[in-house]
């Protein structure tokens, strides 16, 4: 797991301290290539949002946090890097991690948590249930899924041995958001006559599986930040 932490200028450092403020939590997740990392690094580069992020973020992937922006750093150091961010490598269980992380970004706007390519979101979901201090220290936001809109209709009809989960379909029937990301790849394919048809097909095959979540359109994985926090989904 590792941890980064964004401080921009503005963000919401006046907040809550360690009086008992709850942290919102988004689960990041999506199938392998699907764009998550490249989402991370515009939250992490960008000096627009002016939002305070710590990120968590386990490593599975082809692409992994841009080098510019995020040094990898293997000790518990922490170490800043470009555009205010701070990394600090945090190994072992996440109840663990989370508890040891709750001094430093206890005034931050949000942490996301981003899940390996093939993970189930449920037990990551379910951490902010089954632990007192953890329920005290965070809230559960909701669940982001990222979706290669070019592959994503292949994973879905994946046929897998009985007994196992398809897991791009599980990521959809848990988001709260879906980020329809690399809508590109569909509007640049000239095999694609009619491309508005085939994306809204995309996204009724989406809603079949759930039909509650919000959809966003997106190209390069370039969405405001603010569409991935404050989704308010466990809020009884």
């Amino acid at each position: 797991i590792f941890f980064r932490e964004t401080e921009m200028s503005q963000g919401n450092g006046g907040k809550g301290g360690m009086g008992g403020r709850q942290v919102p939590v988004t689960v990041l997740t999506g199938f392998l290539g699907s764009g998550k990392t490249t989402l991370l690094n515009h939250i992490l580069s960008s000096p627009d949002h002016g939002l305070r992020f710590a990120i968590i973020e386990n490593e599975f992937g082809e692409v992994g946090i841009d080098d510019k922006v995020l040094q990898e750093n293997t000790n518990e150091d922490v170490v800043e890097v470009m555009n205010g961010c701070i990394c600090c490598t945090v190994r072992g269980d996440l109840v663990e991690a989370l508890k040891r992380l709750y001094k430093k970004v206890s005034s931050f706007d949000a942490v996301i948590i981003e899940t390996t390519g093939l993970a189930d979101p449920a037990p990551v979901a379910q951490t902010f249930f089954v632990d007192e201090d953890i329920q005290a220290m965070y809230k559960l936001d909701g669940i982001c899924t990222l979706v290669d809109a070019k592959h994503i209709t292949q994973h879905l009809d994946e046929e897998k041995p009985e007994g196992v989960e398809n897991e791009s379909v599980e990521q959809l029937a848990f988001a709260d958001r879906v980020i329809l990301n690399k809508i590109d790849l569909i509007e640049n394919d000239e095999s694609i006559k009619d491309k508005e048809a085939e994306l809204k097909k995309i996204e009724d095959r989406i809603r079949a599986i759930n039909s509650n979540a919000q959809i966003i359109r997106a190209k390069h994985s370039a969405i405001d930040p603010k569409n991935v926090i404050n989704l308010d989904a466990f809020s009884l």
